[in-house]
């Protein structure tokens, strides 16, 4: 993506020539995912227009699938149709060895396509979720989010970005006296920044590591995706009944729409926005889809690594009920409660005026320093 964007650019533009041994199954299954991600809207559609120019297309069920189930959609009436092998597409090959050979568009050559890895599997706060990126690819999107968030980039040495809470303490109690804040619970879980683009999601850990998962995120009108928009969030696991371990994003703030930073409104404004914009919508299409009222339901929301939420906020008068009611009744873990000021920008990295108060019994120690 990042060297065609060059290319737009160049007064001697270069290109890429993408090419298997007949031209057809990987070829095409490279091809598709590029389309997917620049040009057309469902699988269906990509495979048609790369049919069309180099007849007759994928012909492997196998690299369909693989592409369905990538972008998470069904084919229309559950039906995969496949063309039938070329008849060029001869058996009897020999090699220079006199024996038959093995390509990757023949049905007994190379092993599947790569698959979306979704199997049943113990999940952990640990686990590595999503694609590897580029390093040009990230490099780019580092630079992005600093210019969403309105922040100087010093190439080569940019570190996450995300807002730190500080420690409750006896100095900075009084914020709470002084300030209009909110409160909401601490999840044990693991912090992501996520940006999403019109080419895929990527999660952004604390390292400031991006990696690529295949999400939706509508727009409200439901006429087209968002672009170039940073959220704040964390993953935490849910053990929840009769289903067992569901994995969940919990969106806490919402820094860039549409490629125009948010981070001076106040925080009030930005979590309304985050699900008027971003949460809301998801909910009504996926709804859509799975009543059959949208004329295309043919994405799959739950076949997504996970789903996402607004993570809720109180009133500091509620405070006692988050502690007695509330988080006792979480079907996840966490470690104690988050004091965001009602009225406050975005700060990025530490800041001084978000708040955590942690359970006495799970203070962790970061290092231990010996004196001789």
């Amino acid at each position: 993506m990042i060297f065609l964007d060059r290319q737009k650019h160049s007064k001697n533009p270069k290109y890429i020539l993408v090419h298997c041994t007949h031209g057809h199954n990987r070829t095409g299954f490279m091809i598709i995912h590029y389309l997917m991600r620049t040009h057309v809207s469902c699988v269906a559609e990509a495979i048609n227009m790369f049919a069309q120019r180099r007849p007759p297309g994928i012909y492997k069920r196998d690299y369909i699938e693989a592409l369905y189930s990538f972008y998470h959609e069904v084919p229309e009436n559950m039906m995969i149709a496949c063309p039938p092998t070329p008849e060029w597409k001869r058996p009897d090959d020999l090699d220079l060895n006199g024996e038959a050979k093995q390509d990757d568009d023949d049905d007994n050559g190379d092993p599947e396509p790569p698959r979306n890895e979704s199997e049943d599997k113990i999940i952990t706060n640990d686990d590595v979720l999503g694609d590897e990126v580029p390093y040009d690819q990230q490099e780019a999107l580092r630079v992005l989010c600093y210019k969403l968030l309105e922040m100087p980039l010093i190439r080569g040495h940019s570190q996450f970005p995300g807002s730190h809470p500080v420690s409750l303490n006896s100095e900075n109690l009084q914020l709470l006296r002084q300030r209009y804040y909110y409160a909401t619970w601490k999840a044990d879980g693991t912090r992501y920044m996520m940006l999403i683009m019109r080419d895929g999601c990527f999660l952004i850990d604390r390292n400031f590591c991006f990696r690529r998962v295949q999400m939706r995120f509508p727009h409200k009108s439901l006429e087209g995706l968002h672009d170039m928009t940073l959220i704040d969030g964390e993953m935490i696991i849910d053990t929840v009944p009769d289903s067992g371990l569901k994995r969940r994003y919990l969106a806490y703030d919402l820094m860039a729409l549409g490629a125009v930073s948010k981070t001076k409104l106040p925080f009030s404004e930005r979590w309304k926005m985050l699900e008027d914009e971003i949460i809301r919508p998801r909910y009504y299409e996926k709804n859509k889809f799975e009543s059959g009222s949208k004329s295309n339901p043919l994405y799959k929301y739950d076949m997504e690594l996970f789903s996402v939420r607004r993570k809720d906020f109180w009133l500091l008068s509620t405070v006692k009920k988050v502690l007695k009611v509330f988080i006792p009744s979480l079907c996840h873990d966490a470690d104690g409660l988050i004091f965001q000021g009602w009225d406050d920008p975005y700060v990025t990295r530490t800041h001084e005026g978000l708040l955590k108060w942690k359970y006495p019994e799970m203070n962790s120690v970061d290092f231990l320093f010996e004196v001789l």
